[in-house]
């Protein structure tokens, strides 16, 4: 059974230190202008993951993706 996955948006203030996030989850894009990293974890670990990061000297703000909550994702075809 595949583990349901939601993603994280970390602003950071040090982009070496958001390297470190590899161990937490998988680490899909780095932006190295506006230093934030998207990051993608098992959604049962949310909460505690999400705590563990805002007590992190580095991390500035973590936001939730609400991509898997949005129901109409067929953008093909006009409604």
């Amino acid at each position: 059974m595949i583990p349901k996955r939601t993603g994280l948006v970390v602003w950071v203030n040090d982009l070496r230190a958001a390297r470190n996030l590899e161990r937490i989850g998988n680490i899909h894009f780095i932006s190295k202008r506006l230093k934030y990293v998207v990051l993608y974890i098992n959604e049962r670990d949310l909460r505690k993951t999400i705590s563990y990061l805002e007590r992190l000297p580095f991390v500035t703000k973590v936001e939730r993706s609400y991509r898997s909550e949005i129901v109409h994702m067929n953008f093909s075809q006009k409604a």
